[in-house]
């Protein structure tokens, strides 16, 4: 451990010194005048300037020294990324909290630097090529989400868990969509209704972690919390698609709403349906090919064009991410065994497995650069800390309603506090929000810091609930 501090500090200070230059041609917090003294300048008033200088030093350092490969800022700023990701990563990991705070509040404090006067990091947040990332790793993110979810050990847990995700959806939903009917009356519909959105779907990632550490994975309740907890996403991608529709078409009618809804439905279950029946035989084809990889390229490949079908018709390209993983069973390729050059059988690894890696390099860039898009400034306002408090207040409230639904032989209060985190899943809907722009910066801040709330407080309080709990019989 002590070697991979010193490791990332060299790093560190490697990036410092790396940066040291540029940011010196730059100047981006003076701006000299005609007698040539400088004058300071506010940094939320110029930040456009200070991200024209920067640009254009660094493209005076390229051009001087005979490079202009535009690849090359976009490099610095993935290794300022995933610095930020890593450090912030381990340490939330030292008090047993998820990697992901770390890397979403650490890019939260990249982000919002410029206020006390550092303004090198601001050209992060509009990067296209970061946006790119961030949006690959998403897609990656979903597609893992859906190759630990498992459709039948989903329909052993059976009506506990859907009456479970039902409620979990509607009441957030509810109280979300009223939350913010109170702080911005002035709104359209379609912000109402993707804010009551954000709130709906659960973090299964986090949940099951927290049930894994605590030794609890086979208890009813934690079935019924990670089957609903699943079936949630399921359900929250499809009120998502079902409202982006909405804002995408401008159109509210029963009808369009009905549309909408039936082509989430049918895409999900025709690509399960599909992939069922089709992913032996596509198993077996893999099995008969020895290029090195094949097996790690075939998957993403379904999840990419799973992901193209979904954005065809109309819906968020996550959506398609999810039903791959869904699809692709570890169980279809469970004969894939490769042979080197030698005829040699070479052991291969579950999809999982091969995936994580890739993830490991993308998924934090969405992370971090969903912190850095915060902007604390907009916390000066009361009116956003008050509609942050109550976001997040609707979204323990709505998710201890759904416990209430299973029978007094469960442990209520043990299924309500396991759906309360939102995680990666509410990140990911309140960007799209952003992206189709019904959610502004200050929305935007608010929804973050329910995110990080409700994912703070879910494993202590999951944790004593459970410490509490009596053993009991169905």
């Amino acid at each position: 451990m002590n070697k991979t501090r010193k490791l990332f500090l060299a790093i560190a200070l490697l990036g410092a010194l790396v940066l040291s230059p540029i940011v010196a041609n730059a100047s981006p917090t003076a701006v000299p005048t005609v007698d040539n003294h400088e004058v300071t300048v506010d940094s939320n008033e110029h930040a456009s300037e200070s991200e024209s200088s920067f640009a254009e030093a660094t493209a005076d350092k390229h051009e001087s020294a005979g490079h202009t490969d535009p690849v090359a800022p976009v490099l610095l700023w993935i290794v300022v990324i995933l610095i930020a990701a890593k450090f912030g990563g381990e340490i939330f990991e030292k008090f047993n909290q998820p990697a992901v705070l770390g890397e979403l509040i650490f890019g939260v404090v990249v982000g919002n630097l410029h206020l006390v006067g550092i303004n090198w990091f601001t050209p992060i947040s509009s990067d296209i090529h970061i946006d790119i990332l961030s949006r690959l790793g998403v897609i990656i993110l979903l597609f893992m989400v859906g190759l630990e979810s498992n459709i039948k050990e989903m329909m052993k847990v059976g009506v506990p868990s859907l009456l479970v995700a039902i409620v979990g959806v509607v009441a957030p939903f509810i109280l979300g969509f009223f939350v913010s009917k109170f702080f911005y009356p002035e709104a359209v519909m379609n912000v109402h209704l993707f804010i009551g959105a954000t709130l709906t779907a659960t973090s299964v990632g986090i949940t099951a972690r927290v049930l894994k550490d605590l030794g609890k994975l086979k208890l009813p309740e934690s079935k019924i919390i990670l089957g609903a907890a699943v079936l949630d996403d399921i359900m929250g991608l499809i009120v998502l698609a079902v409202i982006s529709g909405i804002i995408t078409t401008g159109a509210l009618s029963l009808m369009s709403v009905g549309m909408i809804t039936l082509k989430s439905v049918v895409f999900l279950i025709g690509a399960i349906v599909i992939g069922t029946y089709t992913a032996p035989w596509f198993g077996k084809k893999i099995a008969q090919m020895n290029v090195d990889g094949m097996k790690v390229i075939s998957a993403l490949i379904v999840a990419f064009i799973l992901s193209w079908a979904a954005n065809a018709i109309g819906l968020a390209t996550i959506v398609g991410a999810f039903a791959a993983g869904l699809i692709l069973d570890e169980v279809h390729f469970k004969d894939v065994i490769r042979k080197n050059h030698h005829g040699e059988k070479v052991p291969e690894y579950h999809i999982e497995d091969l995936i994580r890696p890739i993830a490991a390099f993308l998924v934090p860039i969405f992370f971090v650069l969903m912190g850095i898009q915060v902007k604390l400034e907009t916390f000066t306002d009361p009116s956003v800390l008050g509609a942050a408090a109550a976001l997040t207040i609707a979204a323990i409230v709505g998710k201890q309603v759904c416990g209430l639904v299973v029978k007094k032989t469960y442990n209520r209060l043990v299924i309500g506090l396991g759906m309360i985190p939102r995680g990666e899943v509410g990140l990911i809907f309140a960007a799209i929000g952003k992206g189709l722009g019904v959610v502004n910066d200050a929305v935007f801040s608010a929804i973050v810091i329910m995110v990080i709330v409700t994912t703070l407080v879910t494993p202590p309080l999951l944790k004593m609930a459970l410490d509490k709990m009596k053993p009991v019989t169905n």
